[in-house]
C-alpha cells in the first residue's frame, strides 16, 4: 500500500484549519447577530400566542417585553384603542426592535427613534419610555381615521419613516402582542422569569413601577390614591407608592384591586384591566424579581418549564374565581 505523500498530509492540514477557522467564525458572527438583535440582553425569553387557537407564536426578550408592557400601559392609560397600540407597537419593533436605545439615524433616539432636533422633546424626555409613548400616542391621535387605516400608513405618518413600507411587516406581532398587553387575549403572555442580573426586587420596586407605567388616575381607579402630578405628553404620577395597591403580611405580595367597571372610553372591561395588570406584570417579572402572578383562577409561576398560566383551585361553582377576578396578586422574590 502506497505512503500517503507529504503534500497530501499538507493539503489535509489546511482543509481541517480553514474548517475549524470557519466553524468559530460563524459561531462569532452567530453570537453577535443575537446581541445586536436582542441588544445584548441574555437570559430567559417571554412567549406570547394568540387567543384564537391559529398556532400564531412570538417570543422576544426580556427587556423587549417590559417595553412592549409600558407602550400598552401609555396607550390604555389615555383611552386609547387596541388599534393604537398594536401601530406603536409595530412602530417601535421597526425603529428599534423594541429596545430603548441610545443612538440611530442623525440624533434620533429611544424606542420610537424620535429626535430632538425635529421637536419630539429632550434627549432624557425621549429616553423616558413612558414620555417617548406618549408623544407618540399624541400625534398618532392627531391622524384623521387612522383607526381604518393600513398599519403602515398610520405609522409613516406619524414618524415620516424613509422606509415607509417596512412597518407592515411588524403587524402579526404587534397584533398578538396588543391582544395580551391590553387585556384582551387572557392568559397569552408568559416568561420565564428568571431575575436579570442588575434587576429592581421587592413589593415597592413593583409599585414604582406601576405608577410609572399606569399612572395616578388609573390607580385611583382600582381605589389607590397616587400622590405627586401627572399630565402632559406622555408623563406619569411621580413614582410614590399607591396607597390602594397594598403590600399583604407576607411582606413579599402587592394586590392590585381591579374595577368592577373601567370607565375606560375605548370600552374594556374589568376582565380585560385585570389581565393586562396581569400580563404587565408577568413581562416585568425578570426586572422585579416577581416570582408568581395569579388572577381569574389562573397562575403563572416563574421558573418553571413551560412557563403557562396554570388553572388554581376554583371551585365547580365558579365561586372563587369570581373571587380572584377582583383583584390580581403579584408576590416578588424577596
Amino acid at each position: 500500500m502506497p505512503e500517503p505523500s507529504p503534500t497530501s498530509s499538507k493539503r489535509r492540514g489546511r482543509l481541517f484549519r480553514f474548517g475549524a477557522a470557519f466553524v468559530v467564525l460563524s459561531a462569532v458572527a452567530g453570537y453577535l447577530v443575537v446581541q445586536y438583535v436582542t441588544g445584548g440582553t441574555a437570559g430567559p425569553g417571554c412567549r406570547v400566542v394568540s387567543g384564537d387557537d391559529d398556532g400564531a407564536v412570538y417570543e422576544f426578550t426580556p427587556e423587549q417585553a417590559v417595553n412592549a408592557a409600558t407602550i400598552s400601559a401609555v396607550g390604555t392609560d389615555r383611552g386609547l384603542p387596541e388599534r393604537a397600540v398594536t401601530i406603536a407597537l409595530a412602530t417601535a419593533l421597526q425603529e428599534s426592535g423594541l429596545r430603548n436605545i441610545e443612538h440611530g439615524d442623525r440624533d434620533s433616539l429611544g424606542l420610537f427613534q424620535q429626535r430632538p432636533s425635529q421637536g419630539w422633546g429632550t434627549e432624557k424626555q425621549i429616553m423616558d419610555p413612558t414620555y417617548a409613548a406618549g408623544i407618540f400616542y399624541e400625534h398618532l391621535v392627531k391622524v384623521s381615521g387612522y383607526t381604518k387605516l393600513p398599519l403602515t400608513v398610520a405609522a409613516q405618518r406619524v414618524q415620516r419613516s424613509g422606509y415607509p413600507e417596512a412597518y407592515a411587516k411588524h403587524e402579526p406581532d404587534a397584533t398578538l402582542l396588543a391582544a395580551a398587553l391590553t387585556g384582551r387575549a387572557a392568559a397569552t403572555l408568559t416568561c420565564e422569569g428568571r431575575p436579570a442580573a442588575a434587576a429592581t426586587a421587592g413589593p415597592d420596586a413593583v409599585r414604582t413601577a406601576l405608577v410609572r407605567d399606569f399612572g395616578r388616575d388609573a390607580l385611583q381607579e382600582a381605589g389607590a390614591e397616587v400622590s405627586g402630578s401627572g399630565g402632559g405628553s406622555g408623563t406619569k404620577a411621580a413614582s410614590t407608592p399607591a396607597p390602594g395597591v397594598t403590600a399583604e403580611s407576607s411582606g413579599r405580595t402587592v394586590t392590585v384591586p381591579v374595577p368592577s367597571a373601567t370607565g375606560d372610553s375605548a370600552g374594556r372591561s374589568s376582565e380585560e384591566r385585570g389581565w393586562q395588570l396581569a400580563h404587565w406584570a408577568v413581562a416585568n417579572s425578570s426586572a422585579l424579581h416577581i416570582a408568581r402572578v395569579a388572577y381569574a383562577g389562573r397562575e403563572w409561576t416563574a421558573g418553571s418549564t413551560d412557563s403557562q398560566w396554570r388553572t388554581t383551585g376554583a371551585r365547580s361553582d365558579g365561586g372563587a374565581e369570581r373571587a380572584a377576578a377582583d383583584s390580581v396578586r403579584i408576590v416578588t422574590a424577596q
